[in-house]
């Protein structure tokens, strides 16, 4: 879709005419692999490796497309955040030190990034999901301004014609109503390719959603978002409900999302996965640069199938089904998307190195999946890998078995057969499964992050532990520990506080607020038993309406506090930005000689900053 001039579909005219070139497309793709004109061998991988752009403080910053001007090397493109940029590996033969070859290849380009990035104030972070984000960096003025995402921004909206809900729960939880797809920039992954024999792709395929729960859940590294400990891989959620068109008021409406695992097996053939595609989900876009599949063919040409590819980008199945053409012949590949980004490259090659091994290790044992397990228990087992990680057990066969067991015992021994015999290098099969393997006896990302953060928020606010942690896989992630070595951050000496510290540094936002209407009496016990001097008071809306101090308690002396919070809250209050200075604020409460000072966005409580805090 990136390479494509799209715009909407709206007329009808459009639509029948965009229809009629979806259509050739799949007759063609059918005729190809009736004539044995799909490419079986080399076998090719390839990757995509999404990351983040943060400021000096280790915000997102909006320079991305600064950045790519600067680099000006054609590996690069543009994500849907200015946050957010993607590199496009070249494709390599699967054999000998492919692996190697595609780590170093990923490690210029990204020391590429961060030199250009270093010109602009700016630096390249790998990680799932960047834990300094805020909620203001999911509005659409961070949207790249590239025509292609705002297109598709509109067609999903107006495909959904409601607001797009976000409700996901872990430990803590999210829910937010959102005008638009820029949630999904919150997600950066490392997706794989893998190209596969036409003969055996629905097989091939079947094997793929087998493996994907363990394959996940030894991968996770996406905790955190807004502060919040959700889902071991929150990308999953973030992903499935970011661009979710269906609607909870209409009854005749699609029953699986764009973003989904699948509902089914597989069966017949790889055209007959596309079938089911344009069969559920209706297209958004379309492109001038449509061709006749069915005219190219009789010409002795290969299409490009530039109408399914463009169908193909809008649906988001986390494992994909891609057709491409390179050096003039066609191929099919497997798109492996649910591997985030990070925590080192290493790490991301290891896991690419175990899916592939396990990919073409299949054994006779897991041949014709669908006779073996309930494609239930397989959908099942991915969603719990996406929540508990590490933490997963699985219906694997018929029997309940722990992701530890299950990759220790059956599923590395598999992968690396499957290395062999493919005649990878014997030093990059044992540099990268032992990478797993150790993985898997220690921690992975999801687990370092949840613990690092945890111990950091003992002695710091979220947002300054949020910003410490992020420092810290800065400085770690080209290093050559993968993420099973990493410490926690607070057993050494590293600070990020060279910056000015802002009020939201500092601010407390876990408070105890009462309303208009509460008795003076509860809030004289609630400010006791919490040991609190100020409880900020608030509508419905969670708008700021007082404030209750212990003094404005103190002065009432032996009046009756059956009276309302209403009656004695003091009403002209000094309030601040949470992204104004701490010196700033420390000013205003020294002049106004007030010991607290209500945070606000559009009259909003957002915390409080006391002097204690300080």
């Amino acid at each position: 879709m990136g390479q494509l001039k799209v715009k909407q579909l709206v007329s009808p005219e459009e639509k029948a005419l965009y229809t009629h070139y979806l259509l050739k497309d799949l007759k063609a793709l059918e005729i190809m692999l009736n004539k044995n004109l799909i490419e079986k061998e080399p076998i090719r991988i390839g990757a995509e490796q999404e990351f983040c752009i943060v400021t000096e403080d280790f915000s997102p910053s909006k320079k991305a497309i600064e950045i790519l001007d600067v680099i000006d090397d054609e590996h690069f493109t543009t994500e849907i955040g200015k946050y957010d940029l993607e590199i496009n590996s070249d494709p390599l033969e699967l054999k000998d030190n492919c692996f190697s070859e595609l780590y170093h290849q990923f490690k210029t380009l990204l020391e590429k990034a961060q030199k250009a990035a270093s010109t602009l104030d700016t630096k390249v972070l790998l990680t799932g999901i960047l834990p300094t984000l805020r909620h203001k960096h999911i509005k659409e003025n961070w949207m790249t301004p590239k025509p292609r995402y705002g297109m598709l921004n509109k067609a999903l909206k107006d495909s959904r014609s409601q607001d797009f809900n976000i409700h996901i729960k872990g430990v803590d939880e999210l829910r937010l109503f959102h005008n638009s797809v820029m949630l999904e920039a919150c997600n950066t992954s490392f997706q794989t390719h893998l190209q596969i024999n036409p003969d055996e792709f629905v097989e091939k395929y079947n094997w793929s959603q087998t493996i994907a729960a363990p394959v996940m859940a030894v991968c996770a590294n996406s905790p955190i978002l807004f502060g919040r400990e959700l889902w071991a891989e929150t990308r999953i959620a973030v992903f499935t409900q970011s661009i979710d068109t269906r609607t909870s008021s209409l009854v005749f409406d699609e029953k699986q999302s764009r973003v989904s695992f699948g509902d089914q097996w597989e069966e017949g053939t790889v055209t007959d996965i596309f079938r089911d595609h344009v069969s559920r989900f209706r297209s958004l876009l379309t492109s001038d640069g449509l061709e006749d599949s069915l005219d190219l063919l009789k010409n002795g040409e290969i299409p490009k199938l530039r109408a399914l590819q463009l169908h193909n980008g809008t649906v988001y199945k986390w494992n994909r089904v891609c057709y491409g053409v390179g050096g003039g012949k066609p191929h099919l590949r497997i798109e492996c998307r649910y591997i985030p980004s990070g925590p080192t490259l290493k790490d991301e090659i290891a896991n690419m190195v175990f899916w592939v091994g396990l990919m073409h290790g299949q054994t006779e044992a897991y041949k014709k999946m669908p006779e073996k397990m309930e494609f239930k228990d397989v959908k099942n087992n991915f969603f719990k890998a996406a929540r508990y990680g590490m933490e997963t057990k699985f219906k694997w066969m018929g029997k309940l078995v722990s992701v530890s067991d299950l990759i220790l015992k059956k599923l590395l021994p598999i992968a690396q057969k499957g290395l062999e015999k493919v005649n990878i290098n014997s030093n990059d099969i044992d540099t990268y499964l032992s990478i797993i393997e150790n993985r898997v006896k220690s921690k992975n990302g999801a687990q370092w992050m949840v613990e690092s953060y945890r111990n950091l928020q003992k002695t710091k606010t979220g947002f300054e532990a949020r910003q410490e942690l992020t420092a810290f896989m800065h400085k770690k992630q080209f290093s050559d520990d993968t993420i099973d070595k990493w410490p926690e951050p607070n057993n050494h000496k590293f600070n990020c506080t060279d910056y000015e510290p802002i009020v939201k540094h500092r601010m407390q936002t876990k408070l105890f607020v009462v309303h208009e209407s509460d008795s003076l009496e509860l809030v004289s016990h609630i400010m006791k038993w919490k040991k609190i001097h100020h409880l900020p008071v608030v509508n419905n809306k969670k708008e700021l309406k007082g404030l209750v101090s212990w003094t404005d308690l103190i002065k009432l002396g032996n009046t009756d506090l059956k009276q309302n919070v209403i009656n004695i809250m003091q009403t002209e209050l000094i309030t601040i930005s949470q992204e104004k200075s701490l010196e700033k604020a420390k000013r205003i409460m020294k002049e106004a000689q007030i010991n607290c000072l209500p945070v606000v966005y559009n009259k909003r409580l957002l915390g409080i900053l006391t002097t204690n805090d300080f």
